[in-house]
């Protein structure tokens, strides 16, 4: 089995949402309960952060400078070469009690960021899509756990998440519209304890994605549901990934340490690496 290595021993409540800003190589990660938001610069190996007062979902890289974020409240622009932080808008109809959770860009640039019910309750979350004009369209409803998206190399597939159905969707995506159709489910998780949580795409088509309760990362392939590779993370609650570095070829993982001792896992809630030698796809930026 392959084993990712400790880069940063971050102590993170619930770390997730990593993002890879090429332009200035910068990874972003967030600690959605600790309200922080956090880079790490892949060839210095400095790191800051940064505390809001509300949740962070996600947070991605804006083209025009800085980055947008999804948090509890909606959604966000922070540029601290500008002037902070900056309300771009909450989706109407709502639930009340809910979270945003994961999100991620599309390769047009719109920000695909969804919620979850801060009780845990069954079908409160939406998965919804801020458009490079600021608008907000909700896309799906009923939904538990928001959690990942990815799409394949030629935009014409994309992938989510729900995690309590512990299945990897796939929909047929217009990325002139922004639409999606024809959903079927593509990967099932029957790992015990495990659901799957965030997740990524490689060059090859092939997806990456975390599982919650499963120590790692399980690489498959979605055209066919062989599990393909097992990356080994020294923390049960594997929440997150990302291809990041100058040549796209190191997954970046997040973890969380919710409820877990420090003397059984140590290192839960630490920012991983794992060196995978196979090209993943960049993390686009929000085009608005």
């Amino acid at each position: 089995m392959a084993q990712a290595e400790l880069i940063l021993d971050a102590k993170a409540t619930l770390g997730e949402g990593p993002s890879w800003d090429e332009r200035n190589g910068l990874l972003y990660w967030v600690d959605i309960e600790g309200k922080r938001l956090h880079t790490y610069e892949t060839g210095s190996g400095k790191t800051s952060s940064v505390s809001f007062g509300q949740r962070i979902g996600a947070a991605v890289p804006r083209k025009s400078g800085g980055v947008v974020m999804a948090m509890q409240d909606g959604f966000y622009a922070y540029d601290p070469a500008r002037g902070g932080l900056s309300f771009l808008g909450n989706p109407s109809g709502r639930k009340e009690e809910t979270r945003f959770n994961d999100g991620k860009c599309d390769a047009a640039g719109r920000f695909w960021a969804g919620t979850m019910s801060l009780t845990g309750k069954a079908g409160q979350g939406a998965l919804y899509c801020l458009e490079t004009d600021l608008t907000i369209r909700t896309v799906i409803e009923n939904v538990s756990c928001s959690n990942g998206l990815a799409w394949s190399p030629d935009n014409r597939t994309m992938y989510y998440i729900d995690s309590p159905t512990r299945k990897v969707v796939a929909y047929d995506y217009d990325l002139a519209s922004g639409q999606i159709a024809n959903g079927r489910t593509v990967v099932e998780v029957t790992e015990k304890g495990a659901v799957p949580d965030g997740m990524t795409c490689d060059a090859e088509g092939m997806i990456w994605v975390a599982l919650w309760g499963g120590f790692g990362i399980r690489r498959w392939n979605p055209a066919t549901g062989e599990l393909l590779l097992k990356v080994e993370v020294p923390a049960e609650q594997s929440s997150s990934c990302a291809f990041a570095g100058a040549e796209l070829n190191e997954l970046y993982i997040t973890s969380a340490r919710v409820g877990i001792a420090e003397s059984d896992q140590p290192l839960a809630g630490g920012l991983f690496v794992y060196r995978a030698g196979i090209k993943g796809l960049p993390t686009f930026a929000f085009g608005g």
